[in-house]
């Protein structure tokens, strides 16, 4: 976790300077975002809670995500994740959350999804959610490194424009 404390300490102040407060909802990942966000001292003044919701029940069961939604569009999708994001603001009193689902590997791609594809949502109490679609490479412990870094520098910017 010591890799990602500058990306944490930069967060940490942007959210600190917009008075938020953040959630995660991670699968790939499974918990890395908010491991690396509480590794650092004084966290818990803007980390609100963390969701690990890896199995598609787990993300139905404590975000809410629609059941019928992941039938329709998969667990790795950009509706999913946007449904991750708003479900971990709806069980929380966070007021910004990241969410990330993705196939890490070395198994579980399939046609249109390779191994890499993660899709990374941002929410925030009325300001909406963005879902991003990642295609990262690498083997399965580079594809989570890398959903990290990019959610922590997403949450960044998203939390930097608001204070």
């Amino acid at each position: 976790m010591k890799a990602f404390e500058p990306a944490v300490l930069a967060l940490a102040q942007a959210l600190r300077g917009a008075g938020l407060k953040l959630a995660t909802a991670e699968s790939c990942t499974g918990g890395l975002i908010a491991a690396a966000c509480t590794a650092v001292a004084g966290s818990s003044d803007w980390f609100e809670r963390g969701f690990v919701t890896y199995s598609n029940e787990a993300k139905a069961a404590m975000l809410g995500v629609d059941a019928g939604l992941i039938a329709t569009h998969g667990a790795v999708s950009g509706e999913v994740a946007q449904a991750m994001a708003d479900g971990a603001l709806a069980h929380s009193r966070a007021d910004i959350a990241v969410a990330v689902t993705g196939i890490a590997g070395p198994g579980g791609a399939t046609p249109g999804k390779p191994v890499g594809t993660v899709w990374l949502a941002v929410a925030q109490r009325g300001h909406g959610t963005l879902a991003e679609l990642l295609r990262l490479a690498g083997d399965r412990a580079s594809v989570r490194e890398q959903t990290v870094a990019h959610a922590l520098q997403r949450l960044t910017v998203r939390a930097a424009s608001q204070g």
